[in-house]
């Protein structure tokens, strides 16, 4: 892989679709082991240009508007909660305007790099109302003249709070001041509106990693709180990730990212995760479990509760260091969400709170001013995470805190090659074509459909992908007559974001596209599957069809699953709990029925 050059598959572009399907999967699998997604180096360098913005723009928003800390004068910044209220709202704003997560050719936008606020600014774009046939005045899926302007709202809010000066508020322990309240109230207030209006717009803000604590700074009237109710939500984010990679997901994110890491370069290392790559044996190692579950789980369990209560500096430092290190190497990977800015605001962050308002300074947990208040923030922290993980239909993974355990809701689409994808283009009020159109604009269409298939392989590495295509083959006619595409490369084209959570481009989202695109049965067909409950292995499945809805439902044992290779030359097992009346699987039908059908 050069800098400004791709490294492809060995496989003539030309010829790539003559190829059975499963056959360009196994090709593609193999060769991710070795070299991951493959894409030109220039495409890391975007991002670290864009992380220097991040940081050179955060410094001079805190040093230009807050009197009493010098731009140069960085040591004063030590101590100074604002400093953290502020950068945190600089993030938020990062994050809401689309401009970090779910940004640039890593989430496959490549002309734009920006989805975001290109869409939630556009009347006409879809919108995710998550209870919108119960709860009044939510329904419907187009973006209409009010939420625009409930979104305009929220960013100009935030843009509110960084530039007010500090003020004298009772939770002031400095002349410097702490941020103004007003405007974190108002955001907060519009984020709920929001979150019953568009669940898009919601999550791309990140509530699970900063609201309660914005409302935190904006009510509270001692700053002592307002520290321990930030640590507790950061040691919340690490515990739930930790927690979260219990069971048999984690081990295959680990190789699929290790082997996709722009600086790991060494091909007997990345072979290292794998059994044999040399003959096509793509099951995980035991040098991938240790690099999963030493490296990530023990990690995020243990130095998150000794920065909680570690009351000597020593060891507290330790710990700040081992976590300023495991961000450092979680931003090194690209992971293909890119929360990039999420990981340097955390190494910069768990020093300035962990270090400089360390637990045996009066920072400890039962320096709380109120049990009562500490019950309240635990129940705030801790209720989005324990319902995540037993009912994940419920819950999105982010609000879960599940990210990057490889247990999240994900599908695989089917566009059968009539130019049924091309409706997506002429029904959608949008920001950017889909993939295919910007791809084949770089590289041609050749080259773009490897790459666009290269991500269904990349899916097939985790254990949902593999039931995904094995439910695929039983409800479309012949693969070879479809064009596959991963569901989350496809939803960040319909929303304008994405990231990670299959929820966004479940029945009701791609029903909300069909009543503008007017799909023909059989022409977009969706293998789904929801996030495994941690109490059970069992997982559910559905299918559907875009002109139908949901034709089938199931579920599979996940040890079924991360049992076969990526591209399932065994299948897996799954059972049917209930079919669509009328409904039979394509792929089942005898041949005379496939030519009547």
């Amino acid at each position: 892989m050069g800098f400004t050059t791709a490294d492809m598959p060995p496989v003539d572009p030309e010829r790539f679709e003559q190829m059975p399907v499963m056959d360009r999967m196994r090709l593609l699998a193999v060769h991710w082991a070795d070299y991951g997604f493959g894409g030109p180096k220039q495409m890391h360098a975007i991002y670290l240009v864009k992380t220097i913005a991040f940081i050179v723009g955060g410094w001079l928003v805190v040093g230009l508007t807050t009197p009493g800390l010098g731009l140069l004068s960085l040591g004063d910044w030590w101590g100074e909660l604002i400093v953290y209220q502020k950068l945190m709202v600089w993030i938020v704003l990062w994050e809401i305007t689309g401009h970090a997560a779910s940004w640039g050719p890593l989430s496959f936008k490549f002309g734009p790099f920006t989805g975001g606020w290109k869409y939630w600014t556009k009347v006409g774009t879809l919108r995710c109302p998550p209870y919108g046939d119960t709860v009044p005045g939510t329904g419907g899926a187009a973006r209409s003249v009010f939420d625009v302007a409930l979104y305009l709202a929220l960013v100009a809010m935030l843009v509110v709070a960084l530039v007010l000066p500090g003020q004298q508020t009772d939770a002031a322990y400095s002349e410097v001041g702490m941020i103004a309240s007003w405007p974190l109230v108002a955001y907060f207030v519009g984020l709920v509106v929001m979150a019953f209006r568009d669940k898009v717009v919601f999550l791309a803000s990140r509530p699970e990693q900063y609201a309660l604590c914005l409302l935190a700074f904006a009510t509270l009237s001692s700053h002592v709180d307002m520290v321990l109710v930030a640590k507790i939500a950061m040691v919340t984010i690490w515990l739930g990730a930790g927690v979260s990679k219990f069971g048999h997901h984690l081990t295959f994110v680990v190789q699929a990212m290790m082997s996709n890491t722009p600086w790991l370069t060494s091909k007997r290392f990345k072979r290292s995760l794998y059994r044999d790559v040399e003959n096509e044996d793509l099951m995980p190692t035991r040098m991938a479990f240790g690099w999963a579950h030493i490296g990530g789980t023990v990690v995020e369990l243990v130095l998150p509760l000794v920065l909680l209560f570690s009351t000597n500096a020593t060891i507290t430092w330790l710990a700040i260091a081992g976590m300023m290190a495991f961000h450092l190497f979680i931003y090194s990977t690209y992971p293909l969400a890119v929360p990039l800015e999420w990981n340097i605001f955390f190494i910069f962050v768990t020093p300035f709170l962990f270090g400089g308002f360390m637990a045996g300074d009066g920072y400890g947990i039962g320096d709380f001013s109120s049990p009562w208040l500490l019950a309240a923030v635990l129940v705030g922290f801790l209720t989005g995470p324990i319902l995540g993980n037993l009912k994940p239909e419920w819950v999105s993974f982010l609000i879960s805190m599940r990210q990057y355990a490889g247990n999240w809701a994900s599908g695989t689409m089917a566009f059968r090659m009539n130019g049924a994808e091309d409706k997506l283009d002429a029904g959608l009020v949008k920001g950017m074509r889909i993939q295919r159109e910007q791809l084949a604009a770089l590289y041609g269409y050749d080259v773009a459909e490897v790459f666009l298939q290269k991500c269904v392989a990349f899916r097939s590495m985790h254990s949902h992908g593999r039931v995904q295509l094995a439910l695929m083959q039983r409800h479309v006619d012949a693969l070879e007559n479809y064009r596959l595409r991963e569901g989350e490369v496809v939803c960040t084209v319909l929303l304008g974001w994405q990231f990670g959570d299959g929820h966004l481009f479940d029945e009701r989202t791609i029903a909300a596209v069909q009543q503008r695109c007017g799909f023909e049965p059989g022409e977009w067909v969706t293998t789904f599957t929801e996030s495994q409950p941690i109490h059970t292995t069992k997982v559910q499945y559905k299918v559907i069809d875009a002109a139908l809805g949901v034709v089938e439902r199931g579920w599979y044992d996940v040890r079924d699953a991360v049992s076969e290779q990526p591209w399932i030359p065994n299948g897996v097992q799954h059972t049917v709990t209930w079919q669509a009346p009328g409904y039979r699987p394509a792929g089942e039908l005898s041949g005379e029925e496939k030519v009547a059908t």
